[in-house]
């Protein structure tokens, strides 16, 4: 039998690469698995050997600390991989298949799953609806930075793709369709984007990035990006989005210097619970800043869609309410305004195979969008501080060595 190596989270700011256990047909007990959950035999899943796996703005909130993640969980829901052991239940996933694994784990029976809401799936976490690979309070499912990974479910789960050798050359663009890339088409086609729609996307890391490339896949007049970091708004640029310095003032004030009005059609926010503030107050954490600027700059009537992450239990949060994921908001202004709003989860099965053809078929160039940089698996932990300084890469884990 293989060995295997993963990331693997030590306390706030540190990742170390460690030795793991090599996937089995049985979930084991370890940190983060719900009790409920060990021994459950898993007939229907897949043993991938890992092509690539990424690291997600949402394990950087765990590392920072900022959730109640146990030292020792195994890190990465963004997979992509060759099959190679399927279980006595799995029937059309076979050895040797190409495939994305989409971040949701679902079960493919339940009534959500059935009605195509696999972002909450009712029989894969015990805790609640939704689940997903090596995080915080997800039913336990061991995470996908390693070398070898389990994916439950397989026959549902796993999107193949149809040729090896034309999706290897375009791997870097393929990975994407784990999470960012439906996480924000989501974003984007949540808030109502269409052809010749304005938009505003808060925040330009990679998730925001996705979304404002997905808006243009979607036939966006404009797209303008908000962020503090330049870097990151000079990464929105090279793909021919507008952009504001939100740490210069108001989004409001700089979007009408762009489109002539102080609204936008849509609003997407990218950020999440860890927001800062606007101007003066760029660098003090305000949770409730992002979403409260939405809803006074998207015009009456719009849509907001929210990709960005929020919890109901962060050690960190500024003060009592937001450690419980409790934020100030001017909800009376929505109300006034009509707007409606679209949360949690992307349910990334409702989009990965049309991202994919569009991909294979040189309509986008994500990967391109949100600077893809290939690192090894030792490198992970680098890569980790690297990506908390707020540099403008989407690090790609390559656990062995398969990417060109």
């Amino acid at each position: 039998m293989a060995g295997n190596r993963a990331v693997a989270y030590q306390g706030p700011g540190r990742v170390e690469v460690r030795d793991i256990d090599y996937p089995s047909f049985t979930l084991q007990d370890g940190p983060g698995v719900n009790p409920a959950n060990v021994g459950r035999e898993l007939p229907h899943a897949a043993i991938l050997k890992v092509v690539t796996t990424n690291i997600c703005g949402s394990d950087q909130h765990m590392v920072r600390g900022r959730t109640t993640a146990p030292e020792g969980l195994v890190l990465g829901h963004e997979i992509t991989g060759e099959v190679v052991e399927t279980g006595p239940g799995v029937e059309f996933i076979k050895e040797g298949d190409l495939v994305s694994v989409p971040f949701n784990i679902a079960c493919g029976r339940c009534r959500n799953c059935k009605e195509g809401a696999t972002g909450i799936c009712l029989n894969v976490n015990p805790d609640r609806p939704g689940s997903a690979y090596g995080y915080v309070d997800m039913g336990g499912w061991v995470g996908g930075q390693a070398e070898y990974v389990l994916v439950p479910y397989a026959d549902w789960n796993l999107l193949k793709f149809p040729d090896k050798d034309r999706a290897m050359e375009k791997i870097l663009d393929l990975t994407m369709l784990s999470d960012i890339f439906p996480t924000g088409f989501h974003g984007a086609v949540s808030a109502g984007t269409g052809v010749g729609s304005t938009v505003y996307v808060a925040g330009a890391g990679p998730v925001g990035l996705a979304a404002a490339a997905s808006a243009q896949l979607l036939g966006a007049a404009v797209v303008i990006v908000g962020d503090l970091q330049e870097e990151r708004l000079q990464q929105a640029r090279s793909f021919g989005c507008e952009t504001v310095d939100v740490s210069k003032g108001d989004p409001k004030d700089q979007i009408e210097q762009i489109l002539g009005v102080p609204e936008v059609d849509c609003g997407v926010d990218a950020v999440g619970f860890e927001a800062r503030g606007h101007g003066a107050g760029a660098a003090q954490e305000a949770p409730a800043t992002v979403l409260n600027s939405l809803m006074d700059l998207t015009r009456a009537g719009g849509g907001i869609g929210i990709p960005g992450l929020y919890v109901t239990g962060d050690p960190g949060g500024v003060d009592e309410a937001a450690k419980e994921g409790s934020l100030s908001l001017r909800l009376g202004l929505g109300w006034a305004k009509s707007h409606y709003f679209i949360t949690g989860q992307c349910p990334v099965m409702k989009y990965h195979r049309g991202l994919m053809q569009a991909i294979l078929h040189d309509r986008v160039q994500i990967a391109k969008a949100v600077n893809a940089t290939v690192v090894s698996l030792d490198e992970a932990p680098e890569a980790y501080a690297e990506f908390d300084s707020g540099v403008a890469r989407k690090y790609v884990i390559d656990p062995h060595g398969l990417v060109a």
